[in-house]
């Protein structure tokens, strides 16, 4: 695993084997604006690197806004199945109203993507399934 990216509110690193995995560890809360440019930025990581994985460790991730959960199922999610992504890990907000808004973004994406999305409680485990080594 190897830092890729850092922000004061995200860090985002690559899992090269076995499959080229992207993994976002959000820190705190990000305003809107640093929220969606860190995103992006992630993305066209992703992008470059063509990963089949991406873990998404929301435990600490602050409040999002609902309009911000619509941009990221449209410009992150949907764009992320064009590249060729197969698993998504996620590892939900310690937040119960964080967790309860964001799960639902996911449920209503699931039908319009074709990777796998499955939650996890440990981030040895997202790691592993997300990465292609179970």
């Amino acid at each position: 695993m190897r830092s890729a990216l850092s922000f004061p509110y995200l860090n985002v690193y690559i899992h090269e084997v076995p499959s080229p995995t992207l993994e976002t560890h959000w820190l705190g809360f990000a305003n809107s604006t640093d929220f969606r440019a860190s995103l992006t930025q992630a993305l066209q990581l992703g992008r470059q690197l063509q990963v089949k994985g991406w873990i998404a460790d929301d435990r600490l991730l602050g409040a999002v806004r609902p309009r911000d959960l619509q941009w990221t199922h449209e410009k992150i999610l949907l764009p992320l199945d064009t590249i060729g992504l197969q698993r998504f890990a996620l590892l939900e907000s310690s937040d119960t109203l964080n967790r309860l808004t964001i799960a639902s973004m996911y449920h209503q994406a699931s039908p319009d993507v074709r990777f796998e999305i499955q939650r996890f409680d440990q981030i040895s485990r997202a790691r592993a399934w997300a990465s292609g080594l179970v």
